[in-house]
């Protein structure tokens, strides 16, 4: 390939001038990134705009390297300290043509000393950045599993022969350096695809690995049928479960450091007709998640939450059901609120996050520690503000309510689908409407929805029948609406992480009037005050015209809520 500099080939095709080239190589010498990083990262230029320019000059296409599937094997022919060090990664052999991703192909220094370590021709291929970084872990996480699976299946046919001859304990598989390698790099693996839960299921031939990304559930390997246990076994000893108790659920937490991340590991095991299934679910303590923008709240609403947690006592309700990010949500108060002057406890079933300063307690109903005689043993702690992880029954309901009423700050969830529900529900379970009216504060009720991936987002004109599902007045020219077209860093689902959609109730006067009167959820609605209430459909509506989520994630929420 001739030498040929970027900066010189998109002034050539007009894609950047000559200003912003001086401008972005200024900035380069700061970061000491390679240009088109830095192009990309100061807007000049996007990435699809560059490999389109690249394309087309050099004559180098396009990979994408989420339809391909890259071989194991690859794995051995470059070593994975140069395909980080250069963004590279392997793709197929055919006879001595190593065809290469790359996601700079002008890295001359890269192709050379890939050439050098597996003396094959390089055929290269452009591909995005994030979409390499990610075959790399995938590819480099594959080797490392597919190479400690080998090693277990070895050590099991070595220690079963020894066994037969000296009765020797099979148990010590499961602390074998093969098990805890491919363990490990499951849980790398799923820290880098940003998982939220890993699923280990056995089925009749094999235990299939499935992680949950985004909220849905994806394959990512499978694990030999003779060897499930041995992995089975090893996270049941990294939970402080009991491994020779095979017949009943059970719950474990362990915690794990990965490139620099603390994750708390929640472990639930499950008999089933082939064997336990093993779920995870990873939480990141490292993560800015427990912070109020990060976990989606913005201008009302933002102002609103912050009105609620300035009270000094009273409730406030966090509702939505299962999965709709409460937990979280309510960790971001906590964190919020904890500070040197108050004193401030849980009650949590389980304990999710490990925060500093907070005095955290775990519900064991095995033991009589249910959350009402732990709200009762907490009032004699004295305690400024109590978080009660969820409201089940009528006699935490009125202990909480009482606990909010007496000059403490309560925060607690409900399971109901929206802010006015959870009045109703509180009623239902035998609390006083005139005791609800003076004890609550406000009610947050949320939802998860995707977000448009930012790499394949396109704008378009929508169709009646999306205007009339989203409930909007007027013309299809009136409005702009987006979508995700698509795209290796998204798997062309068209989407890239998740927000909450919030509706935040804050009780007036003449809304808690209505409450202690006992009027219903129909005729609560009409007390709101506006200003203090915007619906989930509402929510649903602004995230759409911003373009943070589309058509058909809003309309997931509206189908199981009421504007």
């Amino acid at each position: 390939m001739e030498y040929m500099r970027l900066g010189d080939i998109l002034i050539g095709t007009g894609a950047i001038t000559e200003e912003q080239l001086q401008h972005a190589l200024e900035v380069q010498k700061t970061t000491h990134e390679r240009l088109g990083t830095v192009l990309i990262d100061e807007g000049i230029i996007n990435e699809q705009r560059l490999i389109e320019t690249l394309e087309l000059q050099l004559g180098i296409d396009f990979i994408d390297l989420s339809k391909v599937h890259i071989p194991v094997e690859m794995a051995q022919l470059v070593p994975r300290n140069i395909a980080r060090r250069h963004g590279v990664v392997p793709v197929r052999l055919v006879k001595d043509e190593l065809t290469l991703a790359m996601s700079d192909p002008l890295n001359f220094v890269a192709l050379e000393e890939v050439r050098t370590a597996t003396r094959k021709r390089i055929l290269p291929k452009i591909a995005t950045a994030a979409a390499v970084s990610r075959a790399i872990s995938t590819l480099y996480g594959n080797e490392g599993a597919a190479r400690a699976i080998e090693e277990m299946r070895y050590e099991s046919n070595v220690r079963e022969q020894a066994a037969t001859q000296m009765h020797e304990d099979l148990s010590e598989d499961v602390q074998s350096a093969p098990t805890v390698r491919l363990v490990n790099s499951i849980l790398e693996r799923a820290a880098n695809e940003r998982a939220s839960d890993i699923h280990l299921e056995p089925h009749s031939e094999e235990m299939a690995v499935r992680m949950r990304i985004d909220g849905l559930l994806r394959t990512v390997l499978t694990v030999p049928w003779d060897l499930r246990r041995a992995v089975v076994s090893r996270i049941k000893i990294m939970g402080g479960m009991d491994i020779s108790e095979t017949r009943v659920p059970q719950d474990g937490r362990s915690n794990v450091r990965v490139k620099g991340h603390d994750i708390d590991l929640r472990i639930s095991t499950l008999p089933t007709l082939y064997g336990e299934k093993v779920v995870i679910r990873l939480l990141d303590k490292s993560t800015q998640l427990l912070d109020a923008a990060a976990i989606g709240l913005s201008g009302a609403n933002l102002e609103k939450y912050n009105r609620l947690l300035e009270n000094a006592h009273g409730m406030v309700l966090i509702v939505g059901p299962t999965g709709s990010g409460k937990s979280s949500t309510m960790y971001t108060m906590i964190r919020s609120l904890n500070t040197q002057e108050v004193n401030l406890v849980t009650l949590e079933d389980p304990v999710e996050y490990d925060l500093d300063g907070v005095n955290q307690v775990q519900i064991n109903e095995k033991v009589g520690m249910t959350f009402a005689n732990g709200l009762r043993a907490i009032l004699r702690q004295d305690p400024d503000i109590i978080a009660v992880g969820e409201i089940r029954d009528g006699e935490t309901a009125e202990i909480a309510i009482r606990s909010a009423i007496t000059g403490h700050l309560v925060l607690s969830t409900v399971h109901t689908n929206d802010a006015l529900t959870a009045i109703d529900r509180l009623i239902d379970i035998g609390v006083e409407p005139y005791l609800v009216a003076e004890a609550l504060n406000g009610v947050i009720s949320q939802r998860l929805v995707r977000r448009i991936c930012p790499d394949c987002k396109e704008a378009y004109t929508p169709q009646e029948e999306e205007l009339r599902r989203l409930g909007f007045e007027g013309e299809p020219k009136d409005y702009t609406f987006y979508r995700g077209r698509g795209c290796p860093n998204c798997y062309h689902t068209g989407y890239h992480g998740r927000t909450a959609v919030f509706e935040i109730l804050i009780l007036d006067k003449k809304f808690k009037r209505a409450v202690s009167e006992g009027r219903h959820k129909e005729e609560l609605l009409d007390c709101v005050t506006n200003g203090t209430f915007s619906s989930l459909a509402a929510g649903c509506r602004e995230l759409v015209l911003e373009g943070t989520t589309s058509v058909e994630e809003a309309v997931g929420v509206l189908n199981t809520t009421a504007d």
